[in-house]
């Protein structure tokens, strides 16, 4: 019996302030919104999909997902956006979550098969991706770490989601702190010719994610 996709949530839960404030996923890419090109991305790699975004779901009824709000109060980052995934994911009776951003157009298309494929034989599947630092990154003071994490992309399992809940409550923001706790691992993908998960905070990641499509 083939092994059962996990869902996807989409996280646009961010503010968005360097953009000026907004659902920056509504921003368009090559005549595309990013939430769609996301949305076409992960689609096909799960079971079944939901946004996490805060505020009036009614805004993105075009999209025809499920939208989840966090749970935890004041915009606590990623990780409030994973326990809305990992609550919503229990109601629908499934196991695991992947986590992808919304501003995030170019991220890969095996996401979900090489996180699970890194996943394997862990009791509580926890895996984030990775890719390599790079130039003039990898000499910079904290490059004792020779990869990039990229929390908001990541499988989540959700028997951690009642740890998860205490930890937000209890003030922790940071997602590799919480991982780090549960042993989790990282997948590793090549960032050659450009970071796939290069995501878009300015007016110039805007016009570079455009440069890119050409």
């Amino acid at each position: 019996m083939a092994e059962q996709k996990p869902l996807g949530v989409i996280l646009a839960g961010g503010l968005a302030t360097r953009m000026g404030g907004g659902d920056k996923g509504r921003l368009q890419v090559g005549g595309q919104s990013l939430l769609s090109r996301v949305v076409d991305r992960l689609g096909p790699q799960v079971a079944g999909l939901a946004l996490n975004a805060n505020g009036d779901p009614e805004r993105f009824a075009d999209l025809g997902l499920p939208v989840i709000a966090d749970s935890i109060e004041g915009f606590a980052g990623p990780l409030a956006g994973v326990l809305a995934g990992l609550d919503w994911a229990a109601e629908q009776g499934a196991e695991i979550i992947v986590t992808a951003a919304a501003d995030t157009p170019f991220f890969p298309l095996d996401l979900v098969a090489r996180l699970t494929a890194a996943a394997q034989g862990m009791e509580h599947p926890l895996v984030l991706a990775t890719t390599p630092r790079t130039g003039d990154e990898a000499l910079k003071s904290g490059g004792r770490s020779k990869v990039n994490r990229h929390p908001a992309f990541g499988l989540w399992p959700v028997a951690l989601r009642d740890d998860l809940r205490a930890a937000l409550n209890g003030g922790l923001r940071k997602v590799v702190l919480w991982t780090d706790q549960h042993g989790g691992r990282e997948a590793l993908f090549e960032a050659d010719p450009f970071d796939p998960f290069f995501n878009i905070n300015t007016p110039d990641d805007l016009a570079r994610a455009e440069a890119l499509l050409k």
